[in-house]
């Protein structure tokens, strides 16, 4: 009988039924955002002079210490090789904590490893909504809160800087050179774009990473985005880099 009462029971309940934008929206808003790092290392010269039995143990013990944090973590391994000259292979790691995030690295500090390889790049970033809707297909909800990772053979990866002329802009100006971007995005189905904000939290203000299994598909878009008016408010929208799926034992293989 209470519950009938209740305001709150019936929401609920009429969420259920029937959700529509709006509700939908406020259930996301309820979950916990997450932490976002992208760590990009390189092989120092000193490891191809190893033993391939002394790699082979480095390797293992490697592999082993990050697979110990796939419980509290989502993690994901990129080989760069022969793509750039600064860096081998990624990880992405994503969770709702840092201290997993910093306890993996302390540990793999520790590793045999770790005397081999060094970090050259790395990206610190959350999830958050976009202040930006888009209007051809308002009942489209987007959840970015929540990143699903891997499902594609390849990753485009790069920090972003807005000119702080753009955030001068009035909301409705922003808006209007947003749903150019919009447009265009649509029309490249088969790149998934992953947003993430790092306002205070490190030295750019976005990190971008696309996923798709067709890189001239990302070249055409990035072209196509060049071209848009919001283009021009852009400070800084490098290193990028193009990584490709692989498992960590596999990225390691390729350092010789």
């Amino acid at each position: 009988m209470s519950s009938d009462k209740d305001p709150n029971n019936a929401a609920r309940g009429s969420l259920r039924l029937a959700p529509n934008v709006a509700e939908v929206e406020v259930q996301k808003a309820k979950l916990p955002r997450q932490f976002v790092t992208f760590t990009f290392y390189r092989a120092r010269p000193e490891w191809r002079l190893l033993s391939n039995e002394d790699k082979q143990r480095c390797r293992d013990e490697f592999v082993k210490t990050v697979d110990e944090f796939c419980s509290s973590l989502l993690i994901h391994s990129y080989s760069t090789i022969g793509l750039r000259t600064n860096v081998d292979f990624m990880i992405w790691r994503i969770g709702y904590e840092l201290e997993p995030m910093q306890e993996m690295t302390a540990r793999l500090n520790k590793t045999e490893m770790a005397k081999y390889i060094e970090p050259t790049q790395s990206f610190l970033s959350m999830t958050k909504r976009s202040m930006y809707i888009d209007k051809d297909n308002p009942e489209h909800v987007e959840d970015r809160l929540h990143i699903v990772p891997g499902k594609s053979q390849y990753l485009f990866v790069y920090p972003f800087v807005k000119t702080r002329e753009w955030y001068a802009r009035p909301a409705e100006q922003r808006q209007e050179m947003m749903d150019e971007h919009i447009r265009i995005g649509m029309k490249y189905r088969s790149v998934k774009l992953h947003t993430t904000y790092s306002f205070g939290l490190d030295d750019q203000e976005f990190v971008v990473a696309f996923e798709t299994d067709h890189p001239a598909d990302f070249l055409d878009l990035v072209q196509e985005l060049r071209e848009t008016k919001a283009s021009s408010y852009t400070l800084r929208d490098t290193p990028m880099f193009t990584c490709r799926q692989r498992t960590l034992n596999e990225c390691l293989e390729a350092l010789g």
